[in-house]
């Protein structure tokens, strides 16, 4: 728990003359705690994130992509009120809203079309954003390669390398890639990804004009990518190729290229692996199962394996082309 005198401290360098009122620790934050600081005065409250001795360099990430962010005009986003780099402690606005993971089920196909249509535009926005090279993000691009094929093909060995799983399961996946390994070169210029889109990070308030989506947070895990990873993250963790949700986000996003679909197929089984090899590694082998079961779901049938409302998505884009 954050200490009250530290949280005091914080107050004064955001807002000089304010008083604590509260601390109250928020959802998320599985590697680094969030609180909300409640206060007196004309900021009645803010965000801080505390960042264990690890986790460190993510502070350091988390000031540029948001910098980066607001100095492009992109909002519906935090922005940074206070750095604390001895301490590792980051001061951020608050959000109002509850995240959609919360209260998304409470919502009509209109409400939830509408969140989806604004989320689309703060990712279109924020993909607007090029890049210098492909790679991960701290405050920098970590080892960067001039190519989508260069980047994805290294990306996919490693993950494959970590993945501990069934061999057969492994060794089919090595196999689809290698065949589709092609389509990674449709994309010709790296841009900033969110790259950790699911309904947890959407704030979402509900308004008597209707939903409104006031931030998409948490950019520990930007990249600079194809835009596309970043829609193909939406959907594994989020859209699950719900016809209303993807329709929604296309009319905020804009026109998807023409090979969106083969791309997004091989993307989506890059993130399942990943979330496989991430859990893996932090030892919550109850989730491993039903990964392993949608990566073969996945190697079995790509994007089409839900061919009813795959259709329907399809049918929505049509021949939009764009954002390549």
């Amino acid at each position: 728990m954050l200490d009250q005198a530290v949280a005091q401290e914080l107050v004064e360098q955001v807002s000089p003359g304010q008083t604590l009122c509260e601390i109250v620790p928020r959802t998320g934050g599985d590697l680094s705690p969030v609180y909300e600081i409640r206060c007196t005065g004309p900021l009645p409250a803010f965000i801080v994130k505390a960042y264990a001795p690890r986790w460190r360099w993510r502070l350091a990430k988390e000031v540029h992509v948001y910098r980066l962010l607001a100095s492009r005009g992109v909002t519906s986003v935090p922005s940074v009120l206070y750095v604390d780099r001895e301490h590792a402690r980051l001061a951020l606005t608050l959000a109002a809203g509850q995240p959609f993971s919360e209260i998304g089920r409470e919502f009509g196909d209109t409400a939830t079309y509408a969140v989806y249509r604004q989320l689309g535009a703060v990712l279109s926005a924020i993909h607007a954003i090029e890049q210098d090279g492909y790679g991960y993000l701290t405050d920098r691009i970590l080892d960067p390669v001039a190519t989508n094929t260069e980047y994805m093909t290294r990306q996919f060995d490693k993950k494959l390398a970590e993945f501990s799983g069934d061999a057969r399961i492994r060794h089919r996946m090595r196999q689809y890639v290698d065949e589709r390994a092609g389509v990674f070169a449709a994309c010709d210029s790296p841009r900033l990804c969110h790259n950790d889109v699911h309904e947890g990070n959407m704030l979402v308030v509900d308004g008597p004009d209707g939903p409104a989506l006031t931030g998409l947070i948490d950019v520990e895990n930007a990249t600079a990518a194809d835009p596309l990873m970043d829609l193909a993250k939406a959907d594994y963790y989020a859209m699950h190729r719900d016809p209303v949700k993807w329709s929604g986000l296309l009319a905020g996003y804009g026109p998807l290229p023409a090979d969106w679909a083969a791309r997004v197929a091989v993307y989506r089984l890059y993130h399942a692996l990943e979330l496989w090899d991430w859990f893996a590694s932090i030892g919550k082998t109850e989730h491993l199962a039903g990964i392993a079961a949608d990566i073969e779901q996945m190697l079995d049938h790509g994007w089409d394996s839900d061919a009813e409302r795959c259709g329907e998505v399809r049918s929505m884009m049509g021949s939009q082309q764009s954002h390549g």
